[in-house]
């Protein structure tokens, strides 16, 4: 199955919160919502846990609007990071310390591309 890339290289199909807003699962909106809240410091609700996917037309989650990778990707008119120049960067970089597996599609893509590894 193909990967859909957010911005950052994170497969939006192994998204929890993409996973739950496309099977419309209140359950575990609300569970996301909940440990979200803590991790964003601040009180999100179910209805919050909403997402098509970052490089899609339809809706995003709240953070998503805030994102530096996501702002600096959408600046420079590309679809992720991978086919950045640069690559890893002091932007994306706190992102794949804690989603390494982010930083593994950025790789095996920029591979793909035949670009270098920084």
């Amino acid at each position: 199955m193909r990967k859909q890339l957010a911005a950052c290289c994170l497969d939006c199909a192994s998204c929890e919160a993409y996973q739950a807003h496309q099977t419309k699962d209140m359950v575990r909106k609300e569970d996301i919502a909940t440990r979200w809240s803590k991790h964003y410091d601040g009180e999100l609700e179910a209805s919050d846990i909403i997402c098509d996917g970052c490089s899609s037309d339809g809706e995003h989650f709240a953070w998503c609007n805030k994102c530096p990778i996501r702002a600096c990707v959408n600046e420079k008119g590309l679809s992720n990071c991978a086919e950045c120049e640069i690559g890893t960067c002091d932007t994306n970089a706190f992102l794949f310390n804690a989603a390494p597996e982010a930083k593994a599609n950025l790789e095996e893509l920029r591979s793909k591309l035949g670009k270098l590894h920084y």
